[in-house]
């Protein structure tokens, strides 16, 4: 039945719901990792780990007298041999097989051994004892005799038979704890089974929705891939355009740039003639007014004022420094001279006749009309991928397989449940016999008890032994009560204690301690164990093949990581998803479908006959000839001999020195005169020679080794022009690659993607360790950690019954009514 279930179990994972198509394509990222988000996981409530909480104390103390009384190691080659053997051993070799038992067990057998004696020799014991004080002997006379430490021995014993009892008390407060901690735990199990069943449940459930989520997410690639076949121009022609760019981009910008030099050159020579034109008028104009005002400045300076010594020494002085310095009033730069640049403006302009800008070609490369065959076919081709990818889900009978599963998980617990009312009496009668166990030794404790309280409270330090009173007598009778009850009671107690020891025992050390340590796996996975065929069982009985790497323990630790029941149960064996995947979703077809794009570039001229002339005609439009020092020796000159407005400053200030007159007035008129001429006329010539210094120091820049430059581009447009026409057919075959692998490598992330999805997200396991975990759990934490506890606590007290029995005879003397005593003449 159970082999039926695990096959149910790989018949959920062999196939799933269709593939779910997306009406509207998503917004994608740009090329790269895709999202495919995460598998929706379902949530397990099962917490498979049990603290024990304060009494883990006691089982702990368990552990380490086990540990003591069995400190061998797991005999894991003697029950591998009897197990290959079908314990065929033990007739064969019973004397070899039955020493290696006895050495395992020494630890065991010398404990029941002892607990064998005590259970036989204390009633015999006790019996021949009781015999013995029936004939006075044995302290059964009642007679004391008189010792003078009689007091101090009492308080001994009294004391020592109150330790002792307090020690059985511990020892059965510790099997009543541990008795009641097993009633507790029972009503747990319950809450264990349901809470794994329903985990269970959820793991049916669960795994479907989460398998036809892997399928959906095909969706993802395959938008990814139609996003970037619908955009392979600007994808494959961007990436070969910008890789022809790192040679034609520098040659087209260099010619691009030679073109914007001519347009600026065209600028530079207006300029230049415009204000060459401008200073050789302003200079005819500027000598003639400065003529005249040195005339009409001379005709002042003859003003008798001037002349008259006697009268002004200080007029006739600055008169005559004034005229000394007329000769300074005259321009400096002599622009007549310069040739006109006519000639060359008339050349730029007739090669400007020509747009350089509009022959030169960018590299075109989205030729949509090369793809469109490859995109129609490798877009058919990822529909029938898809297609493929839901068609062989629908192979498998996936709602009934589930249906079965369930119904077997559903009957399973119900059949669990019918075992829960025996599980309680069951329970009950157990919890009822410890019960007995415990109320024994209570009796025994009761009446020791009471035997030291009436001894004590009853006690008369005057009276004699033949003259105690009641209260001591009746604590006396008690503890001899005590005794028999003792010697009655102790030979059940240890017989149920030694067979709850030797059970509890050994399931701690061959199955408890083992299944912590993985010990036991190491037995259940040893080769040709179960089958002589069979290298290894699981594999062996589920997929007939005893080779495959499936182990026990690897299948228990994988579930315990909560990793896919598709890894942790090797399914690949039975469906290979990889396989499967490469052969379906990855065929040729998208590399030769791909590969079936085609790029010609050699129809793209770069720069055509025209544009390569008019790069010439530039380089030979004269601007070579022009006189760039002579220029350049005029404009650095100032426009007069001295800057006019210091010179009108100069004549001002002498003229203020002059005495108020006539002389004075003329003066001052011709100083508002030369700064009327200089604002009016040096200013705008001065612009005027800044823009003409500028234009003839671009000019000649530009006209700087002009011819070699030009000869440099076209050779530049040249070598692009043929790497374009000869040698792009490698660059667009590596990047027609690069993008081919780009398309497939969308294909190889959702492959890669499902795997691991399955190995690691689908249909996590937990539940079936879950399920081991808590056979652990109710077995050695709940069961025999508990009986182990008990047997303890009952053990410990049952032992020291012994001197119990012994102090509590001793010290009765001292409590009981003797009939005679020691008695001394004066």
């Amino acid at each position: 039945m159970w082999k039926t279930g695990i096959l149910l179990l790989l018949w959920v994972f062999l196939a799933s719901g269709e593939l779910q198509q997306e009406t509207e394509p998503r917004r994608l990222p740009p090329p790269g990792k895709l999202d495919f988000g995460y598998v929706p996981a379902g949530v397990y409530e099962t917490l498979a780990h049990y603290e024990p909480g304060p009494i883990g104390i006691l089982f702990h103390m368990v552990h380490v007298f086990l540990h003591v009384v069995q400190p061998n190691p797991f005999p894991q080659d003697l029950i591998v041999k009897l197990a290959k053997d079908k314990f065929g051993a033990i007739q064969t070799e019973y004397q070899k097989v039955t020493l290696c038992a006895i050495y395992y067990e020494i630890g065991f057998l010398v404990c029941a051994a002892v607990g064998l004696l005590f259970a036989v020799l204390v009633p015999i014991a006790g019996l021949f004892f009781c015999m013995c004080r029936c004939c006075d002997n044995c302290g059964g006379e009642m007679h004391q005799r008189q010792r003078k430490n009689a007091d101090c021995r009492r308080g001994l014993l009294g004391t020592l038979l109150f330790a002792t009892s307090l020690v059985i008390t511990i020892g059965v407060l510790c099997a009543y704890a541990a008795n009641q901690n097993l009633s507790s735990q029972v009503k747990n199990i319950r809450r264990l089974v349901n809470s794994n069943m329903r985990d269970l449940h959820t793991f049916a459930n669960d795994t479907p929705m989460q398998i036809d989520y892997l399928i959906s997410q095909y969706a993802t690639a395959k938008n990814k891939v139609i996003y970037d076949l619908d955009n392979i121009g600007p994808l494959l022609g961007g990436r070969i355009h910008d890789q022809l760019d790192k040679e034609v981009h520098p040659a087209l910008d260099r010619v691009l740039n030679m073109a914007g030099a001519m347009g600026e050159t065209k600028e530079a020579l207006e300029n230049v003639s415009a204000g060459l034109e401008v200073l050789q008028v302003g200079t005819g104009k500027l000598n003639f007014n400065l003529s005249l005002v040195r005339t009409s400045i001379n005709r002042t300076l003859n003003d008798p004022g001037c002349h008259d010594e006697e009268s002004d020494a200080t007029s006739a002085q600055l008169c005559r420094n004034i005229r000394q310095s007329l000769f300074q009033l005259q321009i400096s730069a002599n622009f007549t001279r310069l040739p006109n640049v006519n000639a060359q403006l008339e050349k730029v302009n007739h090669v400007m006749k020509t747009d350089l800008s509009a022959i030169v070609q960018r590299v075109s490369l989205d030729h949509k009309s090369s793809y469109i065959v490859a995109i129609v076919s490798v877009q058919s081709l990822v529909d029938d991928i898809g297609k493929n990818i839901s068609s062989y889900s629908k192979v498998f009978p996936v709602q009934s397989s589930l249906s079965n599963f369930t119904i077997f998980v559903s009957h399973a617990h119900a059949k669990i449940e019918d075992y829960y009312p025996e599980i309680d009496r069951m329970d009950f009668y157990r919890w009822i016999g410890c019960i007995a166990l415990c109320c024994m030794v209570v009796l025994v404790l009761a009446f020791n008890y009471l035997g030291l309280l009436c001894g004590t409270l009853g006690y008369d330090k005057h009276a004699s032994p033949t003259t105690r009173g009641c209260i001591s007598n009746t604590g006396g009778t008690m503890l001899v009560a005590g005794v028999g009850f003792s010697i009655i009671f102790s030979w059940v107690l240890m017989g149920v204690v030694t067979t709850i020891f030797l059970a509890g025992g050994n399931m701690e050390k061959l199955v408890c301690d083992p299944f912590q340590t993985k010990e036991v796996f190491k037995v259940v996975d040893t080769p040709y164990l179960v089958n002589s065929d069979w290298r290894n069982f699981i594999p062996g009985y589920i997929y007939n093949d005893s080779d495959l790497e499936l182990t026990a323990e690897s299948l228990y630790s994988t579930c315990k990581e909560n990793k896919g029941i598709y890894s942790a149960m090797r399914l690949d064996k039975v469906f290979n998803i990889s396989l499967f995947l490469n052969t379906t979703v990855f065929t040729k077809d998208v590399v030769s479908h791909l590969d079936s794009v085609k790029i010609d570039l050699r129809g793209i001229i770069l720069l055509e006959t025209e544009g390569k002339q008019n790069l010439l005609d530039f380089s030979e439009a004269g601007l070579s000839e022009i006189n760039y020092a002579d220029y350049l020796e005029e404009v650095n000159k100032g426009v007069t001999v001295i800057d006019l407005l210091t010179f009108t400053r100069e004549l001002e200030a002498q003229t203020d020195l002059m005495p108020r007159g006539a002389l004075q007035t003329a003066l001052k008129g011709h100083v508002g005169t030369l700064r009327q001429i200089h604002s009016q006329q040096i200013i705008p010539m001065e612009q005027a020679m800044s823009a003409l210094n500028q234009g003839i120091r671009f000019l000649e820049r530009t006209a700087s080794d002009l011819p070699n430059k030009v000869l440099a581009i076209i050779d530049a447009i040249e070598a692009a022009q043929y790497l374009i026409s000869q040698n792009a057919t490698h660059l667009i075959n590596r990047e027609t690659e690069k993008y081919t692998a780009t398309i497939v490598g969308y294909f190889h992330q959702y492959i890669e993607w499902v795997k691991t999805s399955l190995a690691m997200d689908v249909a996590p396991c937990k539940p079936f360790s879950n399920m081991v975990d808590t056979a652990e759990i109710i077995a050695c934490s709940f069961l025999v950690d508990s009986m182990n506890a008990f047997w303890m606590g009952m053990g410990c007290s049952t032992i020291f019954l012994l001197p119990s029995i012994i102090l509590a005879v001793k010290l009765a003397k001292y409590y009981r009514r003797m009939d005679t005593e020691d008695v001394y003449d004066e």
